[in-house]
């Protein structure tokens, strides 16, 4: 049997040009290469899952390349990166600071900076989760990071950069990752299908997207997990059984029902929700972001706020137009209650209903509402 390989190490972007959604900073470290002009630090920092290590390893195999292309790419034939496509490079040394975070670590690492590169111009190292150092760790670190050896690059990776030293951060160039967008989620995981050979409703990989929140990654994983599930034909309704997703059109009958003050409808539809295992509570803050996204497509200057695929965005612009403003303010204070509340409720699932009721209510005229 043929050995399996996760997605998200099998379609690991090995260029500059296959990294999904870093654009300007993937061009930025181009022309870095192009002209020559290197820092001796970095710090590529941004959410998980969003190609930081990726582009780290890109971009050392790419500046110890003996022949790089014209635009900056790393021409993939030379001895340097042969070595590091076949994981024998001793050029480019990697370390995990989650594991490796004591003041011993980084003195090993300090010597080893001393050691020129056998082949190619520089030594790289790369530390990811470089926020996991400890404070003794980073001061000893600090010397060797402003005035390292001339063969010697620092490439450091985290995903917390508030919790980085100021004095570390002041000696290396910053790169602030972006979320994915579901629209380049969608896209990358329809090529991933494509490649093998799986076959999708577009609805289920928009789900798959949505859920992962940003995180290439976590996509990919889900994808994995949903493939395993599905044996190769991906559809909505086992993506939702698989994962737990609450289905979003629940959402959009909640308040087509409250629009209409339909409020058994609205408690029945909980109590199928209910049974089928979801937390009331998760329901309630699934209703509150549904709500928001729907204000968000009531105004086309907030409509890019909404990170969804393009289908789903028109089916939040459908239900804006007949949702009034009144609503949907009210909505998310009344749902935001329920949150603070839930916690400390001891009928959770009653408080829940009265959320709804009110909910219900917020346009109803002639009778006694509940704000």
């Amino acid at each position: 049997m043929e050995e399996f390989i996760v997605s998200a190490r099998k379609y690991r972007p090995m260029t500059f040009d296959s990294v999904v959604g870093q654009e300007a900073l993937t061009t930025t470290l181009k022309n870095a290469v192009k002209t020559g002009k290197l820092a001796h630090a970095y710090l590529f920092c941004g959410p998980r899952g969003v190609g930081k290590t990726t582009c780290a390893r890109i971009f050392a195999k790419t500046i110890n390349c003996f022949h790089p292309t014209e635009d900056g790419e790393a021409c993939n034939e030379c001895e340097s990166c042969v070595s590091f496509n076949e994981n024998r490079s001793y050029n480019i040394v990697e370390l995990d600071a989650a594991s490796n975070n004591s003041v011993e670590n980084i003195k090993a690492l300090i010597e080893q900076t001393r050691i020129p590169p056998q082949v190619g111009k520089y030594k790289v190292f790369i530390i990811d989760e470089v926020h996991m150092l400890s404070t003794s760790a980073f001061n000893a670190f600090l010397k060797t990071l402003e005035e390292p050896n001339p063969h010697v690059i620092f490439i450091l990776a985290t995903t917390e950069k508030q919790k980085i030293l100021p004095t570390i951060l002041s000696r290396c160039q910053i790169y602030d990752f972006e979320r994915m967008s579901t629209n380049n989620i969608i896209s990358h995981l329809q090529y991933v299908c494509e490649k093998e050979n799986i076959q999708f409703e577009p609805q289920a990989l928009e789900m798959i997207a949505e859920k992962a929140d940003g995180g290439m990654r976590d996509a990919l994983s889900m994808l994995d997990q949903a493939n395993s599930y599905c044996q190769g034909n991906i559809t909505y309704e086992k993506v939702l059984e698989d994962l737990n997703i609450l289905d979003i059109e629940n959402y959009f009958n909640v308040i087509d029902l409250s629009l209409e003050h339909k409020v058994s409808d609205i408690l029945l539809l909980l109590n199928n929700i209910i049974n089928a295992g979801f937390d009331g509570c998760r329901f309630v803050n699934g209703l509150a972001s549904h709500c928001r996204n729907i204000l968000m497509a009531k105004d086309a200057e907030t409509l890019p706020l909404l990170e969804c695929s393009d289908k789903q965005r028109k089916h939040y612009q459908e239900q804006a137009q007949k949702c009034p403003t009144k609503l949907l303010y009210t909505a998310l204070k009344i749902l935001n209650e329920c949150d603070l509340n839930y916690r400390n409720s001891h009928n959770k699932r009653l408080l829940v209903e009265l959320t709804l009721i009110r909910v219900a209510q917020i346009t109803q005229e002639g009778e006694e509402s509940y704000p």
